[in-house]
């Protein structure tokens, strides 16, 4: 495992307790029915939506770091394909969180809008990455 890989990795890892507060959160929203978490179903599917995405997306960022390292591509897009993926596992969830922040909210607000850009963020990188490891393999 290269140095860039094991700080990366290292970085990505200090962003798990940020999950687990997540989860900590929507279990006591769920139990406290003063939070009115229940009373709102876009609410609960947005919060559900980010809480997963996040984790989902912080495996996937691991992997691509060990990936990175048997990719062939010059050093900017390798930074590329390792940053991509990470970027995405915060702007996601944090759009589904922060565009429902209001337990009355009907609508998300236009933080939403940060979910496209991590949906690039997500696409060029593991699009980098691929194409990296196949002229890897292929040289």
């Amino acid at each position: 495992m290269t140095r860039e890989a094991k700080i990366m990795a290292g970085i990505i890892l200090l962003t798990i307790p940020t999950i687990q507060y997540g989860g900590y959160f929507l279990l006591t929203s769920l139990k406290d029915p003063n939070s009115h978490y229940m009373d709102n179903a876009l609410r609960q599917n947005f919060f559900r939506a980010g809480h997963a995405h996040a984790g989902v997306f912080v495996i996937l960022a691991l992997v691509c770091q060990i990936l990175a390292d048997n990719a062939a591509l010059s050093p900017s897009w390798l930074w590329l394909a390792r940053i991509g993926v990470p970027l995405a596992a915060i702007l996601i969830p944090a759009a589904f969180f922060l565009s429902m922040t209001s337990p009355s909210a009907t609508q998300p607000n236009g933080l939403v809008s940060l979910i496209y850009l991590g949906i690039v963020a997500l696409a060029a990188s593991v699009l980098t990455l691929g194409i990296g490891l196949l002229r890897s393999a292929l040289s």
